[in-house]
């Protein structure tokens, strides 16, 4: 890595720095979402769980489940979700009654072809090892199982790029450090590093045994929706 990613960890380091830091931050984490995408946080969850087009009753396994918000939103539209963490922190301020269990994404301890969809919320560049976690949620899904993942991005128009750089970087830890912790907000923008170009991204999916790949942005390029089919055995 170079420039501003040079001090982003690695390995298993980088496991224990995002654990801690969101255990960290997981009393006000709901509260500076909506501050600070201004409640399109929202509107892209809702999107998500639509795009999963599964019936009312399918088993939804929550990947980074946070404090809960997907698996609200996945009950509101009668789906059985499941909210899986890393972090100790934020399963105790969840605020779901879906099932929350603590473990590592890139080992999921659920049985192959256990689940009919898969969520997972602006988590992908949070994960120490990105392939292995696709892989493993393409080996939880039943053949034909849907999977959505959100995760921010960069938009393409260039004044909306220099003006979300500028927020992103700037704004958002400012805000951060005042109302909840300052290194976690600072790390966000530099966690943009972690993930892959999005071609590539895609490509990993369907590598992972997935069809149907999808790609939108959202809001304008500021984040971005990933849907795709779990491929037939």
């Amino acid at each position: 890595m170079r420039g501003p990613a040079a001090s982003l960890p690695e390995g298993d380091a980088k496991t224990r720095a995002v654990r801690s830091m969101f255990d960290a931050i997981a009393p006000r984490y709901d509260l500076l979402n909506r501050l600070l995408t201004f409640r399109l946080d929202v509107g892209w969850r809702r999107r998500a769980v639509r795009e999963l087009r599964l019936a009312p009753g399918s088993l939804v396994l929550d990947v980074a489940a946070g404090t809960g918000d997907l698996a609200r939103e996945l009950r509101h539209r009668e789906l059985c979700p499941v909210a899986l963490d890393l972090s100790a922190g934020m399963l105790a301020a969840a605020r779901t009654d879906a099932p929350r269990v603590q473990a590592d994404a890139s080992a999921l301890p659920l049985p192959e072809g256990s689940v009919d969809g898969v969520t997972c919320g602006f988590a992908l560049r949070n994960f120490t090892d990105l392939e292995a976690c696709l892989n493993e949620m393409a080996r939880v899904l039943r053949d034909q199982g849907r999977v959505a993942l959100i995760e921010v991005s960069t938009p393409r128009n260039p004044l909306m790029r220099f003006g979300h750089a500028v927020y992103f970087g700037k704004v958002v830890p400012a805000i951060g450090a005042l109302l909840s912790d300052r290194a976690a907000y600072q790390y966000l923008p530099k966690s943009v590093a972690y993930l892959p170009p999005t071609a590539g991204l895609l490509g990993m999916l369907v590598h992972a045994g997935f069809d149907d790949v999808e790609h939108v942005e959202l809001s304008g390029g500021i984040a971005q929706l990933i849907t795709a089919t779990r491929s037939a055995s």
